[in-house]
């Protein structure tokens, strides 16, 4: 494990980064890039936190804040994505959590709290499934239980049907910072819920030098992950994991409509074993804010320190 950076930098990233650090693991075909927020006691427990298909590191930045240094939060970005962009596949679930089992090496920890949001959690499940022993705790945050493909629909039209305007921006390129800025601040899930931490999550995602900048995210990493969710390998792992699991999910969906991935009758109808994962809705969020917008963040922190052991240190809601 490398140590790279130490980031205190204000400005457009502002709170979101503060006592924010960067190290490198090595894995398979180059180097994993880590963001980490050091908990104040250094014996604390980890959180090991995965993003989703389109995303990075630095979407659980508001997720750290809430959690207040009674932890140390690490969050990677997955392989294809952010500063981990060039590392070449193979790509799919499977790859990404073997690489997680790397990080919790690299660690130099026994155990950490697992948790993913979207892809990630589909990611955390896996990991949990493939490396049992690495985990004391597992949180899914709008993700992990896949539905089966209506027959006749290619999985790559299932994908698209989803995540397209994601896959389109991947396409796309930005003559400045602003520019990108301001395409994210028109997108319906962030209509008043721009922050300074969404803002940090969004810079990091481009790469390149004015006026082309772009995208991070390899295309072919999510197309590959994407149609890999669809596997029973990947969408049966919640149905064995090792141990139980908490599933938050938001009320509305990635551009904010009323229908979210999950409701009620989806999660009945998925066949959950109540003694593995328990479901719980977390209302007024889409499925971008049960992560980085502020009630979501401290929800979902205040389940990771229950999950961690530390739930006495919080409010019902997350804050101290």
């Amino acid at each position: 494990m490398s140590r790279t950076s130490r980031n205190e930098a204000t400005g457009h990233q502002g709170a979101a980064v503060a006592g924010h650090e960067e190290f490198q693991v090595p894995v398979a075909g180059g180097k994993l890039a880590v963001s980490r927020w050091p908990a104040h006691d250094p014996g604390a427990p980890v959180v090991l936190a995965l993003h989703g298909i389109t995303a990075n590191g630095l979407s659980w930045a508001r997720v750290a804040h809430h959690l207040a240094g009674r932890v140390t939060l690490v969050a990677p970005d997955l392989r294809g994505r952010g500063r981990s962009g060039s590392l070449p596949g193979p790509y799919g679930i499977a790859a990404h959590a073997d690489d997680m089992a790397a990080v919790v090496e690299a660690l130099g920890v026994a155990r950490v709290v697992l948790t993913g949001h979207s892809m990630g959690a589909f990611t955390a499940a896996l990991t949990a499934v493939r490396h049992p022993d690495l985990l004391t705790g597992l949180l899914l945050v709008d993700g992990a239980v896949g539905f089966p493909v209506p027959p006749g629909l290619d999985p790559d039209e299932l994908i698209t049907s989803v995540i397209g305007p994601a896959m389109r921006r991947l396409s796309m390129t930005f003559p400045d910072r602003e520019a990108y800025r301001a395409f994210w601040q028109r997108h319906p899930a962030f209509v008043g819920s721009w922050s300074p931490w969404v803002d940090a999550y969004v810079q990091r995602d481009l790469v390149g030098e004015e006026p082309e900048l772009r995208s991070s995210c390899s295309l072919e990493a999510v197309r590959t992950d994407g149609v890999d969710q669809l596997r029973e390998e990947v969408s049966g792992a919640v149905h064995r994991l090792p141990r139980p699991a908490v599933l938050l999910w938001a009320e509305r969906g990635l551009m904010d409509e009323p229908q979210g991935l999950y409701d009620e009758q989806r999660l009945a109808s998925a066949g959950l074993a109540s003694r593995l994962v328990r479901t719980q809705l977390v209302p007024g969020t889409n499925h971008y804010t049960i992560l980085v917008g502020d009630e979501g963040a401290q929800v979902v922190a205040h389940h990771l320190l229950a999950a961690a052991g530390m739930a006495g240190t919080v409010g019902r809601n997350g804050t101290p």
